[in-house]
């Protein structure tokens, strides 16, 4: 499913309680039934909303323990948020507003530690969390704030293996819709009022959900996964034929400063695809992943790391260094030219907006080391200069309604001397945000790198290269 705006009514829209409130949002979610999701709610009050949604599209139901990360002076104030797991963020301007110490945000997250450890033990006993990895997951919560526990539960799922996450809420600030649509698939907000001035001014009965009514909603929902309704015309999904998963790893990568990165890797993979986000992004992007998920399927690893370390990434010079991003790229390709696991793969490069610059400057300077290239809404124009020495089959794929940057595509394809190909997607803007469009844009880099990347023989690693 490709990454949509927020879906919401725009303006005020108070609910009865939660339960009125997680009927309506579940309304809005009755499309996903026919993907089989699972719903996670944020305890405490978002379980209420999460069950009425479970139950209206037959899903099963878990929860996801989130705690916020309140200020020093005033607990109230979110700084940050953590999640099971230990996934934590941290809203560095807040923070320094506040005059939060580290020493005082190291207390305060073992504090929320050690009560996620509580609440963890107390809903859910002994069963164990329901399994995400590529599955779509639908987060809940009664309502968007700051979006920080939100974020910070897509980010534990994400790292679960989830492979499409819907953040779900009756009513949230715009901000926060816009902060956690940055790293969800979609955030279907049912209301987005001018003003929020707090969740609970959007309920009548706002009252406190207490742990034995979590434990009683978790305790009712039903626990077998089931077809999907009826009534939305969906027919029950195939079950699919058992295959050997795919591994997924955070790897730390040494290009003359440490980048995070997330590997997959498909067994008998037939290629490794390394992927150049575009500025102001990272590793987390849901388009790029969109795309890496279509290239998993077909049997390509895939690497999508940041570019720039976190205190890096806060400086626009950087984010616009084409040479710079491109260097990282090269090293990264070195790196894995060297690994063990990885060395026999062919390379491709998937970039995306000015990542597409980086991807083939890159290209351009390892030569046959990367076999093809692919670019969305990119600007190849930000590395004229070298794409007379790409030798990299190369795809430069648009939308349609981005004819200034399809304009600077044809130009620089002009300049291209190797195989190369610009395909433009109708009905596309920038971001590829129409229903459909980032489908196709994976499709076609599927095809050009099943096209264009071959396996050297010996196809597969021996078990002593292993």
């Amino acid at each position: 499913m490709a990454p949509q705006p927020a879906a919401a009514r725009i303006g005020g829209m108070e609910y009865a309680d939660r339960h009125e409130a997680g009927r309506v949002l579940a309304a809005q979610l009755r499309s996903l039934a026919a993907q089989r999701p699972v719903v996670v709610a944020l305890p405490r009050g978002g379980v209420p909303v999460a069950c009425e949604v479970a139950r209206a599209l037959r899903a099963p139901l878990d929860v996801l323990a989130v705690r916020k990360l309140g200020a020093p002076s005033n607990p109230e104030l979110a700084i940050g948020a953590i999640a099971e797991g230990g996934h934590a963020l941290l809203d560095s301007d807040s923070a320094r507003r506040v005059g939060a110490t580290q020493a005082q945000i190291d207390q305060i997250a073992a504090r929320e530690v050690q009560e996620l450890r509580r609440r963890v033990a107390r809903y859910r006993g002994d069963r164990p969390p329901l399994e995400v990895r590529d599955r779509t997951v639908i987060v809940v919560d009664d309502g968007l704030a700051t979006g920080l526990t939100a974020l910070a539960a897509v980010r534990a799922l994400r790292a679960r293996g989830a492979r499409t996450i819907v953040v779900a809420a009756p009513v949230g600030a715009r901000e926060s819709v816009s902060l956690v649509a940055e790293e969800a698939n979609e955030v279907v907000c049912a209301s987005i009022p001018n003003q929020l001035y707090g969740v609970g001014r959007w309920y009548r009965d706002f009252s406190p959900v207490e742990d034995d009514e979590v434990i009683a909603l978790l305790d009712a929902a039903a626990t077998p996964e089931q077809v999907p309704p009826a009534d939305d015309g969906a027919a029950p999904a195939a079950t699919p034929a058992a295959t050997p998963a795919a591994t997924h790893e955070t790897v730390t990568l040494d290009a003359g400063v440490e980048l995070t990165g997330d590997l997959v890797l498909p067994p008998h993979a037939r290629g490794l695809v390394l992927f150049a986000h575009g500025s102001g992004s990272s590793r987390r992007s849901p388009r790029n992943r969109e795309v890496a998920a279509t290239l998993n399927a077909a049997g390509f690893a895939t690497l999508l790391f940041d570019l720039l370390t976190e205190p890096e990434s806060h400086d626009r010079r950087l984010v616009f260094d084409i040479p710079l991003l491109a260097r990282r790229l090269e090293l990264v390709t070195r790196i894995v030219q060297e690994d063990a696991v990885t060395r026999r793969l062919p390379i491709g490069y998937f970039g995306a907006s000015t990542g597409a610059a980086a991807a083939l400057r890159a290209a351009a300077a390892v030569g046959g080391a990367v076999r093809a290239v692919v670019s969305r809404g990119g600007r190849p124009d930000l590395a004229i200069d070298r794409l007379p020495q790409v030798v990299a089959p190369t795809l430069l794929i648009v939308g349609s309604e981005d004819p200034e940057v399809l304009e600077l595509n044809r130009h620089a394809a002009a300049q291209l001397r190797n195989e190369h190909q610009v395909v433009v997607v109708e009905g596309a803007s920038h971001l590829f945000e129409e229903p459909g469009t980032l489908e196709t844009v994976a499709e076609l880099a599927r095809d050009w790198f099943d096209d264009h990347l071959q396996v050297p023989a010996p196809a597969t690693l021996t078990a002593t290269e292993a």
